[in-house]
């Protein structure tokens, strides 16, 4: 009787159990585990660099030797500017009364015939010096050996048009020849002046010095190349 009572208490327990849901007759939830996703990779390529054209190019004020024996000179570049346009005068293409107009008698002329370069261009003076350094006398290189290399291109020199021009703040005159003149040869005594002047370069204005080059043929065995940046 006793067994029976027992049961029979057992059992509504169990049934109040259930009803209040302390007892979870639900199979167990799976969690699915995260397979993780791969993500495509893009190889990242290092940026091309061009190649330098000219390794061993001398800076600016460094100097290039040329000559042989006792025949002995040398060479720089010792600068540059950069000029979208440019005024000069000369007193063999202007009148006295435009000079005059131009400044007061016994002045350095202000410069007014105006110099333009082609679309989408600027001007590079670039000033060179040639010394004597042997113990007899050598010849100065042309104006014409000496041309600017930037971007794969090559730039000759624009002649201005006389031996008087003056453009204005500039204080030197362009080195050796001018426009319409043959090239004579131009001899530099031992212990003399040194040659030095500009050349001027029409070339694009998106030019960057670190690209540019001055370069030249010095004699029949010697040349020399200087990089502007």
């Amino acid at each position: 009787m006793k067994l029976i009572y027992a049961i029979a208490v057992f059992g509504v327990l169990f049934l109040v159990l259930l009803s209040s849901g302390c007892i979870n007759t639900s199979p167990p939830v799976q969690t699915p585990t995260a397979v993780p996703t791969a993500v495509p990779t893009t190889a990242v390529l290092a940026p091309t660099l061009a190649p330098n054209p000219f390794p061993n190019a001398l800076a600016i004020n460094q100097y290039a030797t040329y000559g042989d024996e006792k025949q002995n000179g040398k060479a720089t570049v010792y600068g540059y500017s950069v000029k979208p346009t440019y005024s000069w005068t000369d007193p063999s293409w202007n009148s006295p009364r435009q000079m005059l107009d131009a400044s007061q008698p016994l002045e350095i002329q202000r410069g007014y015939n105006l110099e333009k370069t082609q679309i989408g261009n600027t001007f590079l003076f670039v000033y060179i010096r040639v010394e004597n350094t042997g113990q007899k006398a050598i010849f100065a290189p042309s104006a014409k050996q000496f041309v600017v290399y930037s971007n794969g291109q090559t730039y000759s020199y624009s002649p201005v048009y006389g031996p008087e021009v003056i453009i204005d703040t500039v204080t030197d005159s362009q080195y050796r020849n001018q426009r319409g003149q043959r090239d004579p040869i131009e001899y530099i005594q031992p212990g003399g002046n040194p040659i030095q002047g500009y050349l001027i370069y029409d070339i694009p204005a998106n030019f960057s010095p670190d690209t540019t080059y001055v370069l030249s043929n010095l004699d029949y065995k010697n040349s020399a190349v200087w990089k502007l940046g």
